[in-house]
């Protein structure tokens, strides 16, 4: 019998997973205390009924995009 990691099932089509807290802190290559300052600056969570946050990937890069071209250039 296989074992439950085993049994993987593709995504449907166009559906994206959320990504935890620890995953975007992982994607960033930052801290919590970073990711903290951000969702307190903005960015933006999922709704999820569970413990944790959850963040949806593309949601976050473009509030990243927002924020490069807003921040004054030295």
């Amino acid at each position: 019998m296989p074992k439950k990691t085993d049994r993987v099932a593709p995504l449907p089509a166009g559906l994206i997973p959320l990504l935890t807290q620890k995953q975007i802190e992982t994607y960033y290559d930052v801290s919590d205390w970073t990711v903290l300052k951000w969702i307190e600056d903005g960015m933006p969570e999922e709704p999820f009924v569970g413990r944790g946050r959850r963040f949806s990937l593309p949601k976050c890069e473009a509030w990243h995009a927002k924020q490069s071209a807003l921040a004054p250039t030295a």
